[in-house]
């Protein structure tokens, strides 16, 4: 019984392969088409990224750049605008949407435009912006839409993008400053309880981050962590 068990599958297979090949044989004109479609599919996107892509990714990074300086000196028209060789991160922002340059220009034309009071339009280069998987500029972009949220009384939006910059930052040095933005407007609303989750989850989530440990004074004892001051606040 198990001799003749392992004939039939020997014989199964050998069917198999057998109608395999006859499969093989009778549609390979159809098989090599769709074998050379596949080809110029895939050759056509590396052709795409390698020929134009790229290069295009190069260029919107260099220009990049060349606009970083005015902003730590705090020009943002000339941030926002251009300088004749640098063309503005708003127009950096459109030209090279496709890029990860012209993505990241959105965040900064969207802080130059907060800077300037023109929270309306911050609010569009910002919210333009596609978040990453890093944890530093990705949630910095999210923060500063969540203050111009603020600033624009959109509060409950606010308070969820703070929570979502949190999230993304995952790190006891970003997030608790970023939750405890979300638990101060909270508490403008007169929202206490929820606040009170924000702040317990700073203490819980983060217990090693400077707003929840217990800081030491100058004559050697040690004061609460900051956070409980907060936490007490809603507490009564």
């Amino acid at each position: 019984m198990i001799q003749k068990g392992k004939k039939e599958a020997a014989l199964d297979v050998n069917n198999a392969m057998a109608q395999s090949e006859a499969f093989i044989i009778k549609y390979k004109k159809q098989l090599l088409i769709a074998l050379a479609a596949v080809a110029v599919v895939v050759g056509g996107g590396l052709a795409y990224y390698f020929g134009y892509q790229q290069p295009r990714e190069e260029k919107a990074q260099s220009l990049l750049t060349l606009g970083l300086p005015y902003l730590a000196q705090q020009d943002y028209d000339k941030a926002l605008k251009g300088d004749g060789r640098f063309p503005g991160f708003t127009r950096l922002a459109n030209d090279y949407s496709s890029t990860d340059a012209g993505n990241l220009a959105n965040v900064y034309a969207g802080i130059s435009y907060e800077k300037t009071g023109k929270i309306k339009e911050a609010i569009k280069y910002l919210e333009q912006f596609s978040p990453k998987s890093d944890h530093t500029i990705s949630p910095a972009g999210i923060a500063a839409l969540a203050n111009c949220y603020a600033s624009d009384k959109q509060v409950d939006k606010a308070v969820e993008a703070f929570k979502k910059a949190a999230d993304k930052a995952a790190n006891p040095a970003l997030s608790p400053l970023y939750l405890l933005e979300a638990g101060k407007l909270l508490e403008s609303q007169k929202k206490n309880d929820q606040a009170l989750e924000v702040y317990q989850l700073i203490k819980k989530s983060y217990p090693t981050s400077t707003m929840a440990t217990p800081q030491r004074l100058q004559n050697g004892t040690f004061a609460n962590p900051e956070i409980d001051r907060y936490i007490e606040r809603v507490s009564k």
